[in-house]
């Protein structure tokens, strides 16, 4: 066989911020992105990540800070352990259906 397939279970804390993400939010649009390897980290680690989500449940948050407290909160238990750093992009699908129609979707 030649090549080599990656699946999600060799990545756990892509596959549990993934699995976290969606079972809170129900997101419409949803990215969970290894940025490990832009960092001094070693290969395959899961340390560095940005996240892109797309939920309604943020229309009732009051701003910015509240959704990224939202968000840290439900991935509390990574952040205390292996995860280091988390850029987080938080949007109302209203939001992200302008940034869509701006050419401004590829964060």
């Amino acid at each position: 066989m030649s090549g080599t397939t990656t699946t999600r279970a060799t990545f756990p804390v892509t596959e549990a911020i993934n699995t976290k993400l969606n079972e809170s939010f129900n997101p419409t649009h949803l990215e969970v992105i290894n940025e490990s390897h832009m960092h001094n980290v070693p290969a395959n680690s899961e340390t560095h990540f940005k996240v892109v989500v797309v939920s309604s449940k943020f229309e009732s948050a009051k701003g910015l800070v509240q959704r990224h407290r939202m968000i840290n909160g439900v991935l509390s238990e990574e952040i205390r352990g292996p995860v280091h750093a988390l850029s987080i992009v938080a949007k109302t699908p209203e939001q992200w259906e302008k940034l869509k129609s701006e050419g401004k979707d590829k964060i």
